[in-house]
């Protein structure tokens, strides 16, 4: 195997250990030492591979806006695209799905807002792209913003071990956000 592959293999060990890591023990927990036990990885390969602890919470959210792109590029081919406003649903869908995922790569954000909040400058500024995509499809888009919203603080909550509702209502609650029988169309 040649060295990027092998580089490139040693890259998605150390996320997926280190999203191991947030969900285990938190933001704090993420250290190098933890990295290198949870990974299989030395030290100095891991200092090489990312520089520092704000280099691997910048890997994590690259990798996170890599895999919601992937994610929500697959749910608009299945079944968002005939969906009235197809940028909302495959976003919702988006956070439906980083609740289901027991590493979940949404801690990356909860990471990087605890260790190196500038980091999230990117991603916020991608985000301001997206929900003006949402409000131009949205017939009401107070109405989608706010369907948003709740649908991100099902999942914050829930990361934060701060949400009371079980998983099986949270799912039902994801199910009635995307379900546009039970949102009425904006008035004309």
């Amino acid at each position: 195997m040649d060295n990027p592959s092998r580089s490139e293999r040693s890259r998605h060990c150390a996320i997926q250990a280190a999203l191991v890591i947030l969900a285990r023990d938190g933001p704090g927990g993420l250290t190098f030492d933890a990295l290198a036990r949870e990974s299989g990885i030395s030290k100095g390969g891991l200092l090489h591979q990312f520089g520092n602890k704000a280099g691997i919470l910048k890997a994590l959210l690259e990798f996170q806006v890599e895999y919601f792109e992937k994610f929500s590029q697959h749910y608009l081919a299945r079944a968002g695209a005939s969906k009235p406003e197809p940028t909302l649903y495959s976003h919702i869908a988006i956070a439906r799905e980083a609740l289901k995922q027991p590493n979940s790569v949404a801690r990356a954000v909860l990471a990087a807002l605890a260790e190196a909040p500038d980091l999230l400058a990117v991603n916020r500024a991608t985000d301001a792209l997206k929900i003006e995509r949402i409000k131009a499809e949205a017939g009401d888009p107070e109405l989608a913003l706010l369907r948003l919203s709740a649908a991100r603080g099902l999942v914050f909550s829930a990361l934060l071990g701060l949400c009371p509702l079980s998983g099986e209502d949270r799912e039902r609650l994801f199910e009635r956000l995307l379900d546009d029988t039970r949102w009425p169309p904006a008035a004309a």
